[in-house]
Formats: structure tokens, C-alpha cells, sequence
């Protein structure tokens, strides 16, 4: 007996239709480096995070939060959540302007680091030519408030509309700007060490010049497609055309990826969820169909 659900989203949610997108892992990337202007968020993670030492292993861990989420079931996800809120109950951090020591799991701070991300996501999938309509992008926010949830934020405090994250912006631009630590981020995001299994070949002397380049033109693309205001606090130009050139060059990214294979381009968490909401489907449809034929 099916005891799984479908999870917080589901076969028809905005969410799952959005993040089907294998383009979005430029999102993710963009989020970093806006989360990145924040300095008192910035230094919640410099302080707490080996992220310069396992940079992906952190990006691995993060990305399974953020499948487990999407595609497990409602006890998985609220299982995460948790782990995740244990996790941050014990950090803190001095905030470098005041000295004043504060806890990571602030709402204010937790706020940011959402709707970045989900910006971001929603940002990044449109401007590579996912086709969501207005209504779908309002939809998409709303959903994500779930995931607020899971780390401890009051979902009505979370923006939930398109218009709602524009006046976040908004209000929240004034305590940004670009610190020290944000730029030494910025810095290692956009030239990480490679993973070992390709660094390994420069260490016996090969050269391996088009994964750093590859790696390098999507660090460019991310930064690119960040808001004009941020890039304007990293020291670019907020100029119209450099927004263009970060749309042609997702768009045809995207296109690019969705040309491969589908076990290439679809993670397994996600066909597995694929699986179990079938499976929850047909449950159901055929437990409709025997109670119709019960006699009366």
C-alpha cells in the first residue's frame, strides 16, 4: 500500500513545471552572488562556512536540500527542514560593522537568502525562455513560501507575488553594498578550484583549459543576469545591453541542454518523484472506479 504522497508541490505546480529546467543551476549560482551584497548574511556564512575548503561538497548538500524539497514526500521535506533549523539554531556570527553578535537563523536574514534564491530561479528560467505567464510567476512565489516554512519563517512574511519581491527589493537595497567579504565571495565563485577528478590531470602536468573556460563563461552569464542595481554595486554597469547579452547567451544555454538525453537533463529525485506521483495516481483513480461499482 501507497503510503508516500506527491510531496509540497506536485505533478501540477508551477515549481515542478520550473525547475524541470536544467538551466537553472546558472540560477543558483546568480542567487550566491547576489546573496553575496547582504554583509550581515555575508558574514553569517563567512564565519560559519568551510565553504573555500569543500565548495563542492556544500554545493552538493545544498543541492539535494533543494531536490528533497521539490520531489520528496511531505515527511521528507518537513525532515530536512528540520535538520536544517537544528543546524542553524547553534551558529552565530559578529556582524562586521556593529560588532554585535547575532544568530544565522535571524527572519530577516533567512528572508533574503529565500527570495534571492527564488528570484533568481524565476528570474534565470524566464530570460532563457521557459514560458510562464504572470499568473504562473504570482503562482510560483506562492508555493515557495512552503519552502520558507521549512526554515522557520512565517510564510505570510515571505513575499508571495512578483509585486510583493519587487517592493522587498526595494526596501532592502539600502542596507546593501559591496564589503570585503563579498568581493573575496564574488572572487572565488566565479574561479572555485575545480573538482579533483578534474584537477587531476593539470597536477600531472595536462592541460585541462576548457572546463576552467566553460566554468568561467557561466560565472559571466550569472553576474550578467543579476539585477542592474546589483551589478552596479559589483562595479559593472547596469547598461541594457549587458542584460541582453546575458538573454541570448541563456537562451541558447538552454537550448543547448534541453538537447540532451532526458536521463541526462532529469536528476533522479525528480523521476522518482515522477514515479510515485504515477503510482499515487493510478491508487487513487482506480479506488474511484470501486466505489463507483459498489452496490447501493
Amino acid at each position: 500500500m501507497e503510503s508516500a504522497d506527491v510531496g509540497l508541490f506536485g505533478p501540477g505546480s508551477v515549481s515542478w513545471k520550473l525547475h524541470a529546467e536544467p538551466i537553472l543551476f546558472v540560477a543558483g549560482l546568480r542567487s550566491l552572488y547576489l546573496q553575496a551584497l547582504h554583509p550581515r548574511a555575508m558574514a553569517g556564512v563567512a564565519q560559519n562556512s568551510n565553504y573555500r575548503r569543500d565548495a563542492w561538497g556544500r554545493l552538493i548538500r545544498t543541492a539535494n536540500y533543494v531536490g528533497t524539497t521539490l520531489y520528496g514526500t511531505t515527511a521528507e521535506a518537513e525532515e530536512a527542514g528540520r535538520r536544517l533549523r537544528r543546524m542553524h539554531a547553534r551558529m552565530t556570527a559578529v556582524d562586521p560593522a556593529t560588532g554585535e553578535r547575532f544568530r544565522i537563523d535571524e527572519p530577516d536574514l533567512l528572508r533574503w537568502v529565500h527570495v534571492t534564491e527564488v528570484e533568481s530561479f524565476l528570474d534565470t528560467g524566464r530570460r532563457a525562455g521557459v514560458p510562464l505567464d504572470a499568473a504562473e510567476v504570482d503562482a510560483y512565489y506562492t508555493e515557495q513560501r512552503r519552502v520558507a516554512a521549512l526554515v522557520g519563517l512565517d510564510p505570510q512574511t515571505v513575499p508571495g507575488t512578483a509585486a510583493e519581491v519587487a517592493e522587498y527589493y526595494r526596501q532592502v537595497r539600502p542596507e546593501l553594498r559591496m564589503t570585503r567579504e563579498a568581493a573575496e565571495t564574488a572572487l572565488f565563485l566565479t574561479a572555485p578550484p575545480l573538482p579533483w577528478k578534474l584537477s587531476l590531470p593539470a597536477r600531472i602536468g595536462l592541460n585541462l583549459g576548457p572546463p576552467r573556460w566553460a566554468y568561467l563563461g557561466i560565472a559571466g552569464t550569472a553576474l550578467a543576469l543579476l539585477p542592474a542595481w546589483a551589478r552596479r554595486l559589483y562595479g559593472g554597469l547596469g547598461l541594457p545591453t549587458t542584460a541582453l547579452s546575458a538573454d541570448v547567451t541563456v537562451r541558447a544555454l538552454r537550448l543547448a541542454l534541453t538537447a540532451l538525453p532526458r536521463d541526462w537533463r532529469e536528476g533522479p529525485m525528480r523521476r522518482a518523484a515522477e514515479e510515485r506521483a504515477a503510482r499515487l495516481t493510478g491508487t487513487r483513480h482506480h479506488q474511484r472506479l470501486n466505489s463507483h461499482r459498489q452496490p447501493a
